[in-house]
Order: structure tokens, then sequence, then C-alpha cells
């Protein structure tokens, strides 16, 4: 049976890969690829329909972003979303105009029930969306007709449904649209005719057919951190090929506190072929005096590469390098057309050349919390699926400046007390993510009849589902007050703490 999927064409909008992320939601596996994206590689890859993403341009201007109008006479169903909206009547023959009332918030929508968009019965004759815009469709294409609009927006959605075209100007895949999902919903089953039916189980079959294929007879080599991105993919790669998989556990000596040996005592139990490489002292040396936060993720990136390249010299005829990179880390190193964030180390960190025929990355498409379902379908237990998120480098984007091993020992006791403290106060569950982070400021301080001058640590909590947006925790004052003070009474160095309360956007969840 052939994947249903559907296209995501990036234009640089914030919100691309919450649109995949709803789509997937609905059971229609989705890919996110840039705007420049041509019809025939659109057919080549299977796609049955195309959303196009709003993004930050105006279609006027010189370099604004602008897809192939092959894209409309492909026969599929396409849905455009603020700027792809604007799109789609530009390229279409309509008129775009700047609007001298730019919509930005919530606003109430007028729509058109007899639009199969807005159809759905929860939707009443007023709705309210989420609106980003200043420029606004004016005139229409030929062919289409008005079905929702505002005060100031006399196209805030339109259809010419003969040739299953829609566009709103509004963000459905936002939660501020209220009826948002049953609009998205409406355009996947109705227009589309999807039937919803990807799972995560059919993924775990489909992954091990692809890895078979693509392995082989060969070897391959899994870079295992212990976290529950390269555990799920390990897993599944041994069961695609058995034996002929070797883990190797890298201690960069960038770790919290006591978890090589963690990592090490669980994965014995699995059954996996487990080597573990203690380089924490060579990577440290590469990293001296090195403060930029890139420049430390492609050290550590190139690094990770040249053992696992040693290791695999060692046990010989090693063909394939096993990762857990997933969707985010590929968006945010700057796939589709999104702006470059942060190179992970498994993606934008890899060396040109590498002496491997080739990378196994199964979880590429996923998302976080899709990683989870398979890890659980998977049989891994629990309390490592639910495992704290916990980067590549380590603690190395989590120092800000020079990194030495005085202050990852500091790191280490500061992050270790207030992940104590979480637990203790039965947060662990409600929060997707909590660490210290290591400033490079240093502030005076009194401790007894002392003066200090030391370093001031960052506290950050968040909560996500799918860690591309995050609100940050609401702890409660007495948990960050003992956890503060636990901090600076044991652990030398420390003087001050700080509590992060930046949602994201516009700050990523990690510092660096």
């Amino acid at each position: 049976m052939d994947l249903e999927k559907i296209l995501i064409l990036d234009f640089g909008g914030q919100y691309s890969k919450l649109i995949a992320r709803r789509t997937r939601e609905c059971g229609v596996f989705s890919e996110i690829l840039s705007y420049t994206s041509s019809p025939e590689r659109i057919r080549e890859k299977g796609f049955k329909a195309i959303i196009l993403s709003g993004g930050p341009s105006s279609v006027y201007e010189e370099n604004a972003p602008k897809c192939d109008k092959g894209i409309f006479e492909m026969g599929l169903p396409v849905l455009g979303i603020c700027y792809g909206a604007q799109l789609m009547a530009n390229t279409l023959g309509g008129y775009v105009a700047g609007s001298g009332s730019p919509e930005y918030g919530s606003t109430n929508v007028e729509v058109d029930k007899s639009s199969i968009l807005f159809s759905s019965s929860n939707i009443g004759n007023v709705t309210e969306t989420w609106m980003s815009h200043v420029d606004y469709i004016k005139d229409l294409p030929a062919g289409f007709r008005v079905t929702a609009k505002t005060s100031s927006c006399p196209v805030a959605a339109m259809e010419d449904a003969g040739k299953m075209l829609y566009a709103v100007q509004f963000h459905p895949e936002v939660t501020n649209t209220v009826n948002g999902m049953d609009i998205i919903k409406s355009f996947l089953f109705d227009v589309c005719k999807f039937k919803g039916d990807w799972k995560m189980s059919s993924f775990i079959d489909d992954a091990v057919a692809k890895i078979k294929e693509k392995a082989g007879d060969g070897k391959a080599l899994c870079a295992l951190s212990g976290g529950v991105d390269s555990s799920v993919a390990a897993l599944l790669v041994q069961k695609a090929i058995g034996d002929r998989l070797t883990c190797v556990f890298v201690d960069h000596g960038l770790l919290r506190k006591n978890e090589g040996d963690e990592v090490e005592a669980i994965f014995s139990k699995f059954g996996l072929n487990l080597i573990r490489v203690n380089a924490g002292e060579r990577f440290l040396a590469k990293l001296k005096d090195v403060e930029d936060p890139e420049q430390k993720r492609k050290i550590i990136g190139s690094e990770f590469i040249a053992v696992f390249e040693e290791e695999a010299k060692k046990l010989g005829n090693i063909d394939y390098l096993v990762q857990g990179t997933i969707y985010p880390d590929v968006i945010e190193s700057g796939a589709g057309s999104s702006a470059m964030i942060k190179s992970h180390h498994n993606v934008g960190g890899l060396p040109e050349h590498m002496d491997f025929k080739g990378l196994i990355e199964p979880l590429r498409e996923l998302f976080k919390d899709e990683v989870r379902r398979v890890g659980l379908d998977l049989g891994l237990p629990e309390n490592l699926v639910m495992r704290q998120p916990f980067p590549g480098p380590g603690l190395g984007v989590r120092i800000i400046g020079k990194i030495t091993a005085e202050k990852v020992a500091i790191l280490q006791d500061a992050d270790a007390i207030f992940r104590q403290e979480i637990a203790a106060a039965g947060l662990d569950k409600e929060i997707s993510q909590y660490f210290a982070a290591l400033t490079d400021m240093r502030s005076v301080g009194v401790m007894g009849d002392f003066r200090t001058y030391h370093y001031t640590v960052g506290l950050r909590a968040v909560i996500t589902s799918d860690f591309m947006t995050a609100e940050w925790a609401r702890i409660p004052h007495e948990v960050l007050a003992k956890t503060s003070n636990r901090i600076v009474n044991e652990v030398q160095g420390i003087n001050r703490v700080v509590y992060d309360i930046t949602t994201k956007p516009p700050a990523t969840v990690e510092w660096l």
C-alpha cells in the first residue's frame, strides 16, 4: 500500500513545522520541502496534496520566494496559508495590496458555511482565528470566490473548488485559531480524501524494511548517547540487521553527573553490542579556548565522527553509521527554506567525508513525541523513553564561553541538584525539559564574612508537546528557592542563580 503523503512547501514561515505536525496528528504523513521544489520532484516523491506555508516576505519584494506556477496545474489539492494564500492569488492573476490596517493576533472571521473548509458543525458563522499579515488579497484570481472575511480583510479565505485550490489568510495550525484543526481536517479528509491511517506501528514496519533494503548484508555502527532518539534508532536497526549492529557510546566528558555509568548499565540489559569510549580529555583539548557555540557544535560533531571511524576500523568492515537524528534537528539546521537556527552535531556538524558508505537515520522524519511512541511500541521502558532530552554536544552547549574541566564539574553538580529538586517536588512528569546552564558572567557575593566572585548559573524549564514551540514552566517559588539555596551552598564556584522565563520563540530551549 502506498503511503499517503502531503507536502508542506516551505516559504520560510515560523509555523511550517507546526503545519507538518498538525497533519501527522490527523494520521496523514507530511514532509517539508523548499518552495523551489519542482512539480516533477513532487510527483516523483508521491505527494497527494500540497500546503503552502506562511512566510515573512511580501509577494512584491524583488527576491520574494515563489514556487513554480505548474504546482497549481498538477491537479493536486492545494491549501495556501497566509503568505501561501497571497502567493496563490498573485501567481494566478489576482491582486495583492499593502494594507493600511495590518492584522496581528486573535481576529474574528466571518465564514461562508457552504465552503467545504468551514462546513464542520463545530464552526459557527463567525470563528476566532490567528492573523499575522500586512499585505492582503484585494482582487481574486479568475474562478475563485471569497469564503471568509473580516472588517479590514475582504478576502480572509478564497477557493476554486473545481480545481481544488484553497487559501486562508489566517493560521489554522496554531492553537489560537479556535477551529483550526477542524479546517485542517476538512482539507485533508473532505478535499484530499485522505484516509488518515498513518500510525507509528506502520512506521516501525516500514522503517525496518527500509533499513534492511539499505544495509543489505552490511554492518552498522550506532552512535548511542543513551537518550531516547539514539536508543530508538539502535533498536530499529537491531530489529532489521541483528548482531551486525555495534553500538558505540562516546563519553565525551560533557555528560550529566554519573551519566556515563548509568548509560552503560542500562544498555547492557538490552543485548546490544556496546562499546564505551572514554574520550573526555580528547574533546576538552579540541574545545580549548573555543567560545562560539556554532564552532563548539561543529568541533564536537567532527570529533564524534572521528571517534566512530576509529572504532569502525578496529571492528573492521563497518559499512554504515546509525544516528538518532530527528526532524527538529534537520529543520533547525536549515532544511527546507527555514533559516538555520543552530547546527546540530549530527546534522550541520558532520564533516563532508566519512569512512562509511552512508548514514542510516531511521528517525529523520519524526518529531520527538513520535519518537517516544515508537520507543514504547518497541518495548523500551517508560523511564528511558521519557528521559530528559539532552543535546548530543552535551554540556558543551550549556556552558557559555570557554569550556574547562572545572566549569564542567561545576555545571554537573548544579544541574544534578536542579533535577533532584524537580523530581522531589513531583514536577518531573509535568515539565518537558529542565536543566542548568553555566553563564560566563561572574559577580560579587557574600558567603559568611567573605567576599566571593563566582559564576552565575541559569535554570531553564519548559513545557512543550513538540519542541518546536515551548512555554516556560511556572515552577513554584519554594522549589526554585530550595534549588537556589542548595546550589550556592553545595557547589563551589557559584554564588548566584537566575531562572529563564523566555518562551520559544523568540528563544530556543537550549541557551546555545
